[in-house]
């Protein structure tokens, strides 16, 4: 991946500046400030198991068909563990995902437009990002899921 060349923030061309103890692409205009840090973000990411089936929700940001497991960014001061109760692709994340037995009612928070139950046998996954920790899981129970199509970048 071709790293910055000008700053998201102002347009003015980055440099080379050590920040944080190494070299990192910075912007040189001090009213402006920006650093890439280029840091994996932590995202969380669920298996949700409720009524013997899997949620898969949609982010409000997504084309209508696409589904995936509940995911969220991990804030500073929060366990992953927390983070995935509060949330209920593949660009320098760091996924850890769970599997979680839920019971009762389903709601949606902001960033969710829809959810919806699949079976076990019925799940195809994506191959890319949490996709695989679906794969993963329902091979772990038995079930030989398969990928579903993908678009060619």
């Amino acid at each position: 991946m071709k790293p910055y060349a000008y700053c998201p923030q102002c347009a003015t061309p980055l440099i080379e500046a050590e920040h944080g103890g190494r070299l990192r692409r910075a912007c040189p205009d001090t009213s402006c400030g920006f650093i890439h840090w280029d840091n994996p973000v932590p995202v969380v990411a669920a298996v949700v198991e409720h009524e013997g089936k899997i949620i898969l929700a949609r982010n409000v940001a997504w084309p209508a068909s696409f589904y995936a497991l509940i995911t969220g960014f991990l804030e500073r001061e929060e366990s992953p563990e927390i983070g995935v109760q509060r949330e209920f692709t593949r660009n320098n994340q760091l996924i850890v995902a769970y599997h979680v037995p839920a019971t009762g009612t389903v709601k949606l928070n902001e960033e969710l437009a829809d959810w919806k139950h699949v079976a076990f046998e019925d799940i195809q996954y994506w191959p890319a990002g949490t996709g695989y920790a679906v794969r993963d899981w329902l091979r772990g129970k038995g079930y030989d899921p398969q990928p579903m199509a993908w678009p060619k970048r």
